[in-house]
């Protein structure tokens, strides 16, 4: 009887604490400055990845990196600034393309795109427009690919264009992650293949 009174305490004293810690996780998270993507809040206090499942605008994307074998990675210290194709860009790509990149034989091809979408350090749009202006108008940066994007300014808003030509707009910038930002793009980057 006793044993079980002591049980009983320690599980009451346990689920406390465990709601204690729960709400105040839930009252922080409410005091972040969010922003909505794909319908959902990104919080500054999660990493890219836990931050990315939740937007519906980026399902393709977060399969993509799954497949690619990223996921520890974009989870990790980083930081990282990640250029992030929506469900709209992939679908411009030539018909079939996202279905032969996500197979495992095509596995390190599909890491070499998503890693072009990927500069090592954190670059929120201040940080991007700083540089475009000091390089007059136009910024070469390298990617964690190793290939080079060029970033420039159209009509107020940053551009990023391929080394084949192909152009992107940032269409919803500074979304900060607990290990970088994400900037989310209209079209998919692609390196030489």
């Amino acid at each position: 009887m006793k044993k079980s009174r002591i049980l009983s305490i320690a599980l009451v004293a346990v689920a406390l604490f465990v709601g204690q810690s729960t709400f105040a996780q839930d009252s922080k998270m409410k005091k972040e400055k969010t922003v909505m993507v794909g319908g959902a809040e990104m919080y500054p206090s999660k990493n890219i990845i836990e931050n990315a499942v939740n937007s519906k605008d980026h399902t393709t994307l977060v399969a993509a990196v799954k497949a690619a074998g990223l996921v520890d990675v974009l989870s990790g210290e980083g930081p990282f600034t990640v250029f992030a194709p929506t469900n709209a860009a992939f679908e411009k790509l030539p018909s079939g393309t996202v279905g032969t990149l996500l197979k495992p034989e095509n596995k390190e091809a599909l890491q070499g795109v998503l890693t072009y979408h990927v500069i090592a350090g954190k670059f929120n749009a201040g940080d991007v427009i700083a540089l475009i202006k000091k390089n007059d108008g136009k910024a070469t940066v390298k990617t964690v690919a190793g290939s080079d994007i060029t970033l420039s300014l159209k009509n107020g808003k940053v551009m990023i264009t391929d080394v084949n030509g192909g152009m992107s707009t940032v269409t919803i910038a500074d979304v900060n992650q607990s290990n970088g930002v994400i900037h989310v793009i209209d079209t998919v980057l692609l390196p030489k293949m």
